[in-house]
Order: structure tokens, then sequence, then C-alpha cells
């Protein structure tokens, strides 16, 4: 699980929110600090999703006694590993003052497609048959300060949850190229598909080459794309 949080403007209170994720769905332990003498009436916490979630249930509304605090859950369904965002506010009244409803805008909750996918296998027949079949395929080039060949297969490996399929003999030896299929599944039984190409450069030991990943879900290859090219980037950050 993981946390967000985030702290209402002129600090008239705070809001963070527990993110427990399960098989197929979210639960939002939202806690909610009054830190004003206020009473804040009908105060509601609004969610909205992006993506393949569902919002189950809706928080219902409280009246926040001045300095209180209180603790509200609310359920999102999973239905996919497409990136999925949700948005939140909080809304309210301030008892005796007259006027529109305050409202504040909480942080973004990024679900991470990584909670639901698991390395899996296939034989290279199936593996060829889901290749040809899925229309969706997504293109990272090769951007790494690494420069050992089945160094960054591995890095590859642990950033997409996905496992090799290529035998380890075949990629032993130094021809400086290394090719490899990869492969994961998600909980909702949705397949990825990804073929690892990559040459060392003579010139300078660097390496070169793309990852080409395909799946039946925009979504999948879009997101798994995404968690390439962001690992990438913090890799060479470092």
């Amino acid at each position: 699980s993981s946390g967000i949080n985030a702290e209402w403007p002129l600090r008239p209170g705070y809001a963070e929110a527990y993110i427990n994720v399960n098989q197929y769905d979210i639960v939002l332990d939202v806690l909610i600090v009054n830190q004003t003498p206020d009473t804040l009436q009908n105060l509601s916490l609004e969610l909205t999703t992006l993506g393949d979630l569902k919002l189950v249930d809706k928080p219902s509304a409280v009246t926040l006694a001045g300095n209180d605090f209180c603790n509200t859950k609310a359920q999102v369904k999973v239905a996919s590993t497409e990136t999925g965002i949700i948005f939140g506010n909080i809304t309210y009244d301030i008892s005796g003052v007259s006027g529109d409803r305050s409202c504040v805008v909480l942080n973004d909750i990024h679900i991470d497609i990584m909670d639901y996918i698991e390395p899996a296998t296939c034989s290279d027949t199936e593996f060829r048959k889901m290749w040809a079949e899925f229309e969706w395929e997504n293109k990272v080039s090769v951007q790494t300060n690494i420069t050992d060949m089945n160094a960054y297969l591995s890095h590859i490996l642990t950033c997409t949850n996905m496992k090799c399929l290529t035998p380890r003999e075949a990629l032993t030896g130094d021809c400086g190229f290394l090719a490899a299929n990869l492969y994961a599944k998600s909980v909702f039984g949705e397949d990825a598909l990804a073929n690892l190409s990559i040459e060392q450069l003579s010139e300078n030991g660097m390496l070169s080459g793309h990852i080409r990943i395909r799946a039946k879900s925009q979504g999948m290859a879009l997101s798994l794309g995404d968690k390439i090219t962001l690992s990438q980037k913090k890799e060479k950050a470092v």
C-alpha cells in the first residue's frame, strides 16, 4: 500500500489518504482534520476516476466540529491494467457563515500498473501466435547508461515484472548483440509480450536498440512503455 497527503489552503485543515491495493479493488482510508475552531458542515469527500476504474461507494457527508477529525473510506474497483487516476476534492460549509461552499482540490492518486502485473510463462508457439494477433504495439528506444547487455535485460525485467522466455544459454557469449522475448500476465488475464533487441556499439561501448511491446489493449501497451521510459530516466539520472 502507499499514501498521499494534501494540506488545505490557509491551513483550515489537513487531509491524508492511505491507499490499500487489493487484487481487484483499491480502498482509500482518508483522515480529515479540522484545524480551526469553526464547525464544518456538510463536509464531503468527492472522488472521480479516469481510466478503467469505478467508484463503488460514495463517502457520506459529515459535520466536523472545531479541532476535530474523522475517518472516511471509499472503495474503487479496478477492471484492467490501464493507467488509472483518482481525482478528489473536499467541499464544506462553515457554520454561521453564508456564501458559496468551500472546495479544496486534493492531490491526484495514480494507480501503479505494476501492482497488477506478474511474471508468467508460455510456449514459443503461444508467444508467436499472440505476437501475430495482438494489434497494439509500443516501441521504446533504449536510452541507458548500463553497458552490460545482460544487466540491462535484468533491469527491464525488474521494472516491468516480466519474465524472460529466452533460454539463458542463448543469452551468453560475446557477439555484441542480444535478443530476448519477455512475457507477463495481469491478474485480470491480460497478456503482455515484449521483444528486447539491443547491440553494443563498438565506438563507445554504449547500448543501442529498442523494446517492442505488444498487447491486446492499448492501455497495457502504453502503460508498460511508460514504465520502461520512466525507469530509464531515473537510471540515467543516477
